[in-house]
């Protein structure tokens, strides 16, 4: 009987994936930290829209979390195009955070007793 992997390269392999997974999840934060609303300087001129108010309600979370630290960070542009930034924003909120799963149908009992 051959061993191909012994106990050490095994732990090795877990612990490189959980650094990788570590480094890239930090990662993830940095670049998204970096379009939070109110970071940019104000621009009249181009407000935030709906794309931006998608993005925005997505990383309000971390958002939150900034901003407990931060003052010139806030949840919610200042200078937005109004109702489109505000639908895009409570879009992505409702949408990421599970209202989606309210509305699922639960087929997966039905599909198990066929």
């Amino acid at each position: 009987m051959h061993v191909y992997w012994d106990e050490v390269t095994v732990i090795g392999v877990v612990t490189m994936k959980r650094i990788i997974l570590l480094v890239l999840v930090l990662m993830l934060i940095a670049v998204m930290t970096a379009c939070l609303p109110d970071t940019l300087p104000d621009q009249p001129e181009k407000p935030a829209g709906f794309l931006m108010g998608i993005w925005h309600g997505w990383i309000a979370p971390i958002s939150l979390l900034v901003s407990l630290f931060n003052d010139n960070v806030s949840i919610f542009e200042a200078t937005n195009r109004g109702f489109w930034y505000e639908f895009g924003f409570y879009i992505a909120i409702i949408g990421g955070f599970g209202g989606i799963s309210l509305v699922r149908k639960k087929s997966r009992k039905r599909d198990r007793d066929s």
